[in-house]
């Protein structure tokens, strides 16, 4: 059982939080390029496809660490450093996700395109008052919480390839 539970595990890990890392750490530049090419369609929908892949595959996410805890249980090392260490920080990519990553992008899509569709250009006013002067900065804030995000599961991924008492004998 021990062996299905890390093999969903591991599967999940890679299906579900492998996308959400490229396509957060693509959306800043798109985010941008979009801002500086506001008639360009097809920038503004890859931005927006980036967007909703982050959004669906955060919540798919949600099976990984399900997983994990029945896999740990499993193999009795719930107690174990390594692994609390790996929920810890497990725990705040989500947060970086939730709270910060996913926040971002959604204000920068509101922010590049006004209530009536349109694309907006440099220093005009869009729906809520937001200045588009202010989204590069918001770009560049956004790629430094996904880079977060994304430093925080390499470290996990690490810790799991890695971990004390591996029975890999690595």
């Amino acid at each position: 059982m021990t062996k299905f539970l890390l093999a969903v595990h591991v599967i999940a890990a890679i299906v579900a939080i492998g996308p959400v890392t490229v396509a957060a750490s693509m959306f800043p530049p798109t985010a941008r390029k979009a801002l500086a090419e506001p008639g360009d369609a097809q920038t503004l929908a890859t931005a927006r496809l980036l967007h909703q892949i982050c959004r669906v595959y955060a919540t798919v996410g949600v099976v990984v660490p399900v997983f994990g805890f029945a896999t740990a249980s499993n193999m009795g090392v719930l107690g174990d450093t390594w692994l609390i260490v790996s929920i810890a920080l497990t725990a705040l990519a989500a947060v970086v996700l939730a709270a910060l990553v996913l926040p971002g992008q959604t204000a920068i899509m509101e922010g590049i395109w006004d209530a009536g569709g349109g694309s907006v250009a440099g220093g005009a006013s869009v729906a809520g008052g937001t200045e588009v002067a202010v989204i590069p900065k918001a770009t560049a804030r956004l790629a430094m919480f996904t880079g977060i995000f994304n430093l925080l599961w390499a470290t996990v991924t690490i810790l799991m390839i890695i971990r004390p008492g591996s029975t890999t004998g690595a």
